[in-house]
């Protein structure tokens, strides 16, 4: 009888032991632009993590160039080659949902990276919220919490809204004043510097800036040049390489902070919690927040950044 109990509790522990252990196949990844830093770190991470579930994954990533109807395709062929998982840098909070439905519907898996969509499983983003907070402290421990200040807006995705909102949250606490927070740099640098441009000219009594990411102020720093100011205080939200670049040349003086991201780690985080999900364990919240850490002129030189070597994990 013993024997019997024994060989049976062995047979539901293999039962169960095979069903915990569905292997991730085939995962298809869709991101912003594959000639985008970022987002080629974000790729990478996700190739890490897939490959350390299983080394034979199939994987599928492409770039959908910021254009939704592309995104939105890109998503019809990974339901129609059957992955497991899709993971995605969604172009549109709100627009993807029916998309992300129908690949629900065929048992799919999704997770958003960097910024989070309607209808999605579980989402990955850094907590930008504490990273417009942190950039925008730095400034106003500089300044003693006097001055006014410029916040160049970008883009109405939850991302920026956010930074946006923790830099706000920051100021709110101070003597400080917002001249202005609604002028959309567009993410770019190009726009960045038309936006500031004509900001600077309207406000001639600026100390500091806070754009909401670091294209946004390589551009309002050249637009400051061009206008012979030198005395902004510029911080940001990324940690990209080119404003690495810029935090270590000492003829760039008015760049000095960006509260980094960490597009590896956000990747990796996301291919985790989808395999979790297809094994039917639920993440601890639907938002998983990654905080961010403020590189600044003084501690740049340790900065690990998106292009570090991340092969050893």
């Amino acid at each position: 009888m013993l024997k019997k109990i024994l060989l049976a509790g062995a047979a539901l522990a293999l039962v169960a032991g095979g069903a915990q252990a569905k292997e991730l196949k085939s995962i298809g990844i869709s991101l912003g632009s594959l000639g985008n830093p970022f987002f080629i770190a974000l790729s990478k991470g996700a190739e890490y993590e897939a490959k350390k579930t299983n080394p034979n994954v199939k994987i599928l990533t492409f770039g959908y160039d910021y254009d939704l109807g592309k995104q939105v395709q890109q998503i019809n062929n990974f339901i129609a080659a059957g992955v497991d998982l899709i993971l995605l840098n969604p172009g549109d909070v709100k627009a993807l949902r029916p998309a992300i439905e129908n690949a629900q519907k065929a048992g799919i898996k999704v997770i958003a990276v960097d910024t989070n969509a309607e209808g999605a499983d579980a989402a990955v983003t850094t907590d930008n919220v504490q990273a417009g907070r942190i950039a925008c402290q730095y400034f106003i421990d500089k300044l003693g919490g006097k001055g006014n200040v410029i916040i160049e807006n970008g883009p109405q995705v939850s991302s920026v809204v956010d930074r946006v909102q923790g830099c706000k949250d920051a100021i709110s606490k101070t003597d400080m004043k917002i001249l202005s927070s609604d002028q959309d740099g567009k993410g770019q640098r190009d726009a960045g510097l038309t936006v500031m441009k004509s900001l600077l000219t309207r406000f001639p009594d600026v100390q500091a800036v806070f754009t909401i990411n670091d294209p946004q102020a390589l551009g309002s720093d050249l637009a400051a040049k061009q206008l012979n100011r030198n005395n902004l205080i510029i911080t940001s939200v990324d940690g990209a390489p080119d404003i690495e670049a810029a935090l270590k040349d000492p003829k760039d003086p008015m760049v000095q902070a960006s509260a980094s991201q960490d597009p590896y780690a956000l990747a990796r985080k996301g291919v985790d919690i989808g395999v979790d999900l297809l094994n039917g364990k639920e993440p601890a919240q639907k938002v998983t927040l990654v905080p961010s850490s403020l590189v600044t002129r003084e501690n740049v030189k340790d900065y690990k950044g998106w292009q570090a070597d991340r092969t050893g994990g």
